[in-house]
Formats: structure tokens, sequence, C-alpha cells
């Protein structure tokens, strides 16, 4: 079992969401036949064999096995993944594109998805890979922004030179700099 899937076929996704489908799949997070995910789930063995199939087609859900049981083949299926990504890909960009600066939060959204694409195209059952991720909370007044975000720009722009040259494994550096907002304020 993979730790990620990267969903970018709209087929996958429409597989994928829906609520029934996502039981059937948590429930695969273990090897386990239709009849058990059946039991567990209050439903019938061929309601969760027609999700169980879906998924299969969708490349979401693999058969790991298969048993004899009173005559009859039966299934061992497994999730293919601990969890899956929904690339932002799959609805596609709507109106054009606006011209943005670095301090856009349209921009941090393009990097984003950069990102989360690039993390996704590696290959996670790797352990050795190298790779950092690095969050806190800095609290800046707003007449110390300017000078914050200079700062920071000149702290990055030093490793970019000093470490930017055509020799050695390629890393790519993202900083994600944006308003924290109050937990109680999300709807």
């Amino acid at each position: 079992m993979r730790d990620v899937v990267y969903l970018e076929q709209i087929e996958q996704a429409e597989a994928l969401l829906k609520p029934q489908r996502i039981d059937v799949l948590r429930q695969l997070a273990e090897p386990r036949s239709c009849t058990e995910v059946a039991g567990v789930l209050d439903q019938s063995p061929q309601r969760v064999y027609y999700h169980v199939k879906r998924l299969v087609e969708a490349g979401l859900v693999r058969q790991v096995a298969e048993r004899r049981v009173r005559g009859i083949h039966e299934g061992i299926y497994q999730a293919a993944a601990r969890s899956y990504w929904l690339s932002p890909r799959l609805v596609g960009r709507i109106g054009l594109r606006q011209t943005r600066d670095r301090l856009s939060l349209g921009h941090l959204l393009d990097l984003m998805e950069e990102v989360q694409a690039d993390v996704a195209a590696l290959d996670l059952s790797r352990p050795d890979l190298p790779s950092i991720g690095v969050s806190g909370e800095i609290r800046v007044r707003p007449e110390q922004r300017k000078a914050f975000l200079d700062e920071l720009q000149g702290t990055l722009q030093d490793l970019f030179t000093r470490y930017g040259g055509a020799e050695g494994d390629a890393f790519r550096l993202a900083v994600a700099c944006y308003p924290k907002g109050d937990p109680d304020d999300r709807v």
C-alpha cells in the first residue's frame, strides 16, 4: 500500500467522491472481503461489491488475494493508498489568469499547486528521500511587514546564490507566508 495516490483523472475523482465509497475505502485500509466490509457497514455484500468494483476500476483499490468460501471464490481487497490527493487541475483554471505579483494570494495558490504536483511525482515509497518541512508562526506588526518580507527575500536569495550551482542534486525550495486566520472564523 502506498502512502499517497495523486488523482489527476476525473474518473478517479468521480469514483472516490461518493460517501458510501469513502466508507468502503476506509474499511479497506486492511485487506478484507466485501462480505467483511458489508458486515461492518451494515450493508449487503452485493452493494459493497458494486462500490469495490468501481474503486478497483479507478485504481483506488486492488484485489490482493482470493479464497474459497463455501465453493465460491471470494476476493480480498485493499485500498491502494493510505490517503488520496485530488489535483487542483481536475477542475482546471476557470477564467483568464490574472497577472499576479509575489505578494498575491493567487501566486501562493499557484505555488501550492506546483508543490503538490512535485511531491506527488516523487517515489514516496523510498525512505531515503531527503526533504524537510518546517512550519511556524511569526507575528509581524503592520509597520514591520515590508522589512520582514524584504529580509525574508534577502535570506532566500542568499541561499539560492550560495547553493544555486549546476552540480549536485536539485531541490525545490518553496516558502509560503500567509495570514493565519482565526479557527473560529472559518465556516
